[in-house]
C-alpha cells in the first residue's frame, strides 16, 4: 500500500514549480518573459545564471529524491518488481513537473527532473547523456538542441549499458519521448531559425547602442 502513497508523493514533489516560485520571490512572473518556460534555462536567461543554477538543482533533486524514496521505503523485496515501482515513481515525478496543478497543469519540459531520475536509476546512461548534451552545446550554443539530442542518446545508451533491463530501457524511451514532446515549440523555432541560443543572445546589440 505504501508504494501507491509513494507514487502520489512523487507526483506532488515533481509538481513543485521552483522556477515560477523563485521568479515570483524576485517580483517576476517567469512565464511572461523569454520563452515563457518555468525551467532553469529560461530562468537563467531572464534572471541570471545563479538563479538558473538554483532552479536546475532543485528540479534535479526532486527527480532524484522521488526515486530514492521509493527504493528506500518500499517494502518490496523482489528486485525486478521494485525496479518497476521505481520507474513508476520516476514517471510520476516527471509528469508532476511537466503538468503541475499549481500552474493549471502547465509546467516545464522535465529535462532537469529526468536527469535527477537517471542519476538514481541509470547513472551511466546519465553520463552519456550529459556528454552528448555538452558536445551539442559546444557545437550549437542552443540548449534545446542539446536537450533533444540527450533525449535520443539516453535510450540508446540504456539499451547498451543495461542489457536485459527491459523496464529501464522502456522508461528511457518513454522519458526521452516525453522530453521531445515537451520541446514541440522549440522544434518549430529550430526549423524556422528563431530558436533562442546563447550565440544569438551574445550577438544582440547593447541597449541604447
Amino acid at each position: 500500500m505504501e508504494e501507491w502513497i509513494l507514487l502520489v508523493v512523487a507526483f506532488v514533489l515533481g509538481s513543485f514549480p521552483f522556477g515560477y516560485w523563485i521568479g515570483k520571490s524576485r517580483g517576476i512572473d517567469i512565464r511572461e518573459h523569454g520563452s515563457g518556460n518555468i525551467g532553469s534555462t529560461n530562468v537563467s536567461r531572464v534572471m541570471g545564471k545563479k538563479w538558473g543554477a538554483l532552479v536546475f538543482a532543485l528540479d534535479f533533486l526532486k527527480g532524484w529524491g522521488a526515486v530514492i524514496l521509493m527504493l528506500k521505503f518500499s517494502s518490496i523485496a523482489d528486485r525486478e518488481i521494485l525496479s518497476s515501482w521505481a520507474v513508476g515513481a520516476a514517471i510520476a515525478v516527471i509528469l508532476g513537473h511537466n503538468y503541475t496543478p499549481w500552474l493549471r497543469f502547465k509546467g516545464g519540459k522535465g529535462i532537469a527532473t529526468s536527469a535527477g531520475v537517471l542519476l538514481a536509476m541509470m547513472p551511466w546512461a546519465l553520463c552519456v547523456g550529459l556528454l552528448a548534451w555538452g558536445l551539442l552545446m559546444i557545437l550549437t550554443k542552443t540548449v534545446s538542441i542539446a536537450s533533444l539530442t540527450s533525449c535520443i542518446v539516453v535510450p540508446l545508451s540504456a539499451w547498451f549499458l543495461y542489457p536485459g533491463e527491459k523496464v529501464l530501457f522502456g522508461f528511457a524511451v518513454l522519458a526521452g519521448g516525453m522530453g521531445i514532446w515537451r520541446h514541440r515549440s522549440n522544434i518549430r523555432r529550430i526549423i524556422s531559425g528563431e530558436e533562442f541560443s546563447f550565440k544569438k543572445e551574445l550577438e544582440k546589440p547593447e541597449s541604447g547602442s
